[in-house]
């Protein structure tokens, strides 16, 4: 039994156990079996930063080429903008069709305080690093990534044995990163089951009926951007039969799935690229850890279902012009919240106020965040992986 089954296994049971014990469990569950799924996800983190930085600078050495660093660039950020906002559109159609939030009452409450989204000039100040090793005790992944490429095209200015003795460090401490990996995703069956234990417990069938349709929405919405989408990309663009893809993206998947996180997700999420989808380290060593922080899509169609289930919800009819500003809105929102924590209700709050509907109806969503959060993950890592293949094949062609 292969390890996507074992995990797939675990998730079931977990969902089955989780039923069955309720919220008169949870005390139990939370005391004794929560701490064991927090355990593998810092197993997790514990390898993010070494995989990331070693990553980047195997990858910046082997591409040797300045040009290719910044044409492989341009292509990623302009790819992944246009698939966030096909999201959007598609989760416009999955809500239009739906129609969550009809016949359902607003409950009187205050309104879930959102943090402030940063300007894009924020970002990009944020992006450079004072203190490299600060950003890696934080886990900062895009201030990580502008310093390893730093150290990439020093290595390459340097040349010659001083500059070979670098790479071959960098290149073994990689490897060991990846055993590493190995290592840890042999516990995942078990760490699976006891991070969604907990979740499934506490939102058992009384807190989830009510929102079903937004749940349902948002789990159709997803499978038709990855089906139809992500598929086509890694048939079409990227080399690679659907069934393929997702064959070798399970692992990965599922993992996001469970954990809710991108940067969790992509030390598993790069071993899956380069060892069963046969993306090169170069290209998936960046694309990878730059789609963890920009690419949002499936954020993106979160916020079509739920600006249209707020809407719904209030009795508020949007026009055209204002589905037009939730599009527009939610793509330059996607790089405006890059790698901030949270930065699916950020970037709800965003385009509530760009279109004047209320904020209190963030209150609704903010009770079922959690679950919907699964899926928005797990479309944006399974873009990430298609969106890498893609320019891995475009740069074989080359």
């Amino acid at each position: 039994m292969n390890l996507s089954v074992k995990i797939l296994i675990s998730l079931v049971l977990s969902v089955i156990v989780g039923l069955i014990a309720g919220a008169e469990g949870l005390p139990f569950i939370k005391w004794w079996i929560a701490p064991i799924g927090t355990m593998f996800i810092n197993l997790i983190k514990m390898v993010i930063v070494p995989v990331v930085f070693t990553s980047l600078v195997v990858g910046m050495t082997s591409l040797g080429d300045l040009k290719k660093l910044g044409r492989i660039g341009i292509k990623t950020i302009l790819i992944y903008l246009c698939t966030t906002a096909i999201a959007i559109l598609i989760g416009f159609a999955v809500a239009g069709v739906g129609h969550p939030g009809i016949g359902l009452e607003m409950a009187a409450g205050e309104a879930v305080k959102v943090k402030e989204a940063p300007s894009i000039m924020q970002v990009l100040v944020a992006m450079i690093p004072t203190n490299p090793v600060a950003s890696m005790a934080k886990a900062d992944i895009l201030p990580i990534i502008i310093f390893a490429l730093f150290v990439g095209v020093g290595i390459l200015q340097v040349g010659g044995k001083k500059a070979q003795i670098l790479i071959d460090w960098f290149d073994a401490a990689a490897e060991v990163s990846y055993k590493i990996i190995n290592i840890v995703m042999s516990l995942a069956p078990i760490g699976v089951f006891c991070l969604l234990l907990p979740v499934v417990a506490a939102n058992g069938p009384k807190v989830l009926l009510p929102l079903l349709s937004v749940i349902a929405c948002m789990a159709i919405g997803s499978a038709i951007h990855a089906v139809g989408i992500y598929s086509t990309m890694a048939q079409v663009w990227g080399g690679h039969s659907p069934v393929k893809f997702f064959k070798g993206m399970t692992e990965a998947m599922l993992i996001a799935f469970t954990t809710c996180s991108s940067a969790a997700t992509l030390p598993i999420n790069m071993k899956n690229c380069q060892e069963k989808l046969g993306c090169s380290r170069d290209v998936s060593s960046f694309v990878l850890p730059l789609g963890a922080t920009i690419n949002m899509d499936g954020t993106a169609i979160y916020m079509g279902i739920c600006s249209l289930f707020i809407a719904n919800v209030y009795g508020i009819d949007l026009t055209a012009g204002q589905m037009g500003m939730i599009v527009m809105t939610g793509t330059l929102a996607s790089i405006g919240t890059a790698g901030v924590p949270g930065a699916g209700l950020i970037m709800l709050s965003m385009v509530l106020l760009s279109v004047g509907l209320p904020m209190e109806g963030l209150a609704l969503v903010a009770g079922i965040d959690r679950i919907l959060d699964m899926f928005r993950t797990t479309v944006n890592i399974t873009g990430d992986a298609a969106v890498t293949c893609v320019i891995n094949e475009t740069e074989k062609s080359r």
